[in-house]
């Protein structure tokens, strides 16, 4: 049976009202982030560029929101964000269904990047978490594992950056406690990471 929707619409100036409070709060969390965000950044961007010019990979992994931003993130780098330049090393390990449904079957969903990391991670390698909480299960053992295995690590986080605080090497945490919002946050950076890896690799 179709999903009975309540009669009626909403209306134009409802509407209008709801965009103007995302867009106002978009705006604070952008405003509050400018504000913070400089050090975190430039420590994340060299660990990136030093993997990249050690010949190491960026190994990109999250949940829902967060494993479409990892997806979004590794293709800027493989095919391009503006420049025509050769391809930037990254995977993100959120595509290979074969392996995930299968991780998550036999040794539990918590395993499926961790697992990944164990099996992919080499030399100089960097790892990049994101979760909007900062409390992923499956991300913080991500980390771990990596960490374990000597390579450096990078969060992004928001709210209070949780237990990733204990497990980055560099931790960027968005001000905010509303998921939408660090969720747009995370994307923004992460196209200003790559413009800025372009320029510094003398790509861009």
């Amino acid at each position: 049976m179709l999903h009975q929707f309540r009669a009626g619409e909403l209306a134009t100036g409802e509407a209008s009202a709801v965009l103007r409070q995302e867009l106002c709060e978009h705006r604070e969390v952008f405003e509050a982030t400018v504000a913070m965000i400089d050090a975190p950044f430039i420590r994340t961007l060299d660990l990136i560029d030093q993997a990249l010019r050690q010949g190491g990979k960026l190994l990109i992994f999250g949940n829902g929101g967060s494993a479409a931003d990892a997806q979004h993130l590794a293709a800027e780098l493989i095919i391009r964000y503006k420049a025509d330049r050769p391809a930037l090393s990254a995977i993100a390990l959120t595509t290979d269904t074969s392996a995930l449904t299968a991780c998550a079957n036999d040794l539990g969903f918590d395993a499926v990047f961790e697992r990944q990391i164990e099996g992919l991670a080499r030399q100089h390698d960097v790892a990049m978490g994101i979760s909007t909480s900062g409390n992923s299960a499956n991300v913080l053992r991500g980390l771990r594992r990596a960490r374990c295995l000597g390579l450096k690590t990078i969060g992004l986080t928001g709210g209070t950056g949780g237990q990733m605080r204990d497990e980055c090497d560099a931790l960027i945490v968005v001000p905010s406690a509303v998921t939408a919002r660090i969720q747009e946050m995370h994307i923004t950076i992460g196209h200003v990471l790559c413009k800025a890896l372009e320029q510094r690799l003398g790509l861009g």
